[in-house]
């Protein structure tokens, strides 16, 4: 077949076009500044994170979570037993009590300010924080619905205690038992539209695999205007980095229940196949109860509540190297070898984040 450099000329001009585009809607928004209400989206994460995301997680990514021998010291709602996770059982303290909303003229700074105040006097040193695909003003009501909301209600539960191997937990049923009732008590999440997956012998069983299609199914199944909510309580952990692109060296990790024979979920899979896979228009609210949580979903902007700050803001070198190399690359195409060191690093990209 003769080469066709016209077609060729013809495409490499469209996607110059496009990366300049990008490009220019980026440097723009470097030099605005407002409220975090306000501010200028970056475009890099509108590209990248469709959805409106917001995960409240135990701890940053150096810290470890903990594991509360008795929540009744956090005087929750308790169906199921006597153990629970300490980021779990702080939020319920603050904003759930006797299947009531207690959280209703709190912000969310103030509901995160709280969880640190009793995480403290429990001597725990865990610092909470909230993280985002947005701006977010932090100081607007608490809520895991957004205002005029008239979509659908959907959510994921997952609690693994895993029963019988070496460092077994306690409380993560609890934990995912709870804060179903407070999902359906306060928030009006249908019973019949939250997946429980737990290791107790009776429900889905929290595999890799399991807990992989149940984000899968949640992202297929939802549309603009649906409000989704995502629970985990387990072990979390690191592994050494496999690609690249983490600052610390490592990829954050769940640990699932089989994790010895099929591995640990990274966090570039959970951006995969659901922060990034989530559709636009759609509210992803996420509850990381685990070590090493902090950034878990590699979300641009972060608040934590260790008293110094007052606003969200886009986290001190956050990775969106690869984006943007190739949007640059795309805009200083000048001859077949610059096009093709572009449609490279397109492939490379495609291959490991289309699956």
């Amino acid at each position: 077949m003769p080469f066709n450099f016209s077609s060729l000329k013809e495409k490499a001009a469209k996607c110059l076009e496009e990366g300049k585009k990008t490009y220019k809607e980026y440097d723009a928004s470097k030099n605005e500044t407002s409220s975090a209400d306000t501010a200028a989206v970056d475009p890099r994460a509108v590209a990248t994170i469709p959805a409106e995301v917001i995960m409240i997680s135990g701890c940053k990514d150096s810290q470890t979570s903990a594991d509360v021998s008795d929540v009744t010291t956090f005087q929750l709602p308790d169906p199921a037993g006597k153990a629970g996770g300490a980021c779990t059982s702080t939020l319920l303290q603050v904003s759930y009590k006797n299947n009531q909303d207690t959280s209703k003229d709190l912000s969310f700074r103030e509901v995160l300010m709280k969880m640190r105040e009793i995480l403290k006097s429990e001597r725990f040193s865990q610092i909470p924080q909230l993280s985002s695909s947005r701006p977010f003003d932090i100081q607007k009501e608490f809520a895991f619905v957004p205002e005029n909301f008239n979509g659908t209600r959907r959510a994921v539960m997952i609690g693994i205690n895993y029963v019988g191997q070496q460092g077994e937990l306690s409380g993560c049923h609890n934990d995912a038992k709870n804060m179903k009732e407070y999902l359906m008590d306060v928030h009006k999440y249908p019973e019949e539209n939250i997946s429980m997956l737990l290791d107790d012998g009776y429900e889905t069983s929290p595999t890799r695999s399991n807990i992989i299609a149940a984000f899968k199914n949640l992202v297929s199944q939802s549309s603009p205007g649906d409000a989704c909510f995502v629970h985990y309580s387990g072990h979390g952990g690191k592994l050494e980095d496999d690609n690249g692109d983490e600052a610390d060296g490592y990829d954050e990790t769940l640990i699932p229940v089989d994790f010895l024979s099929a591995g640990q979920i990274r966090d570039d899979e959970l951006f995969v196949t659901l922060v990034g896979a989530m559709s636009s228009g759609v509210t992803l609210t996420c509850l990381m109860d685990c070590c090493h949580s902090g950034s878990i979903l590699d979300l641009p902007y972060a608040f934590k509540a260790d008293g110094q700050s007052n606003e969200i803001a886009m986290q001190e070198g956050f990775n969106f190297s690869e984006l943007m190399d190739l949007a640059c690359m795309i805009k200083n195409i000048k001859d077949i070898g610059d096009l093709m060191e572009a449609g490279l690093k397109l492939k490379d990209i495609y291959q490991r984040f289309r699956k």
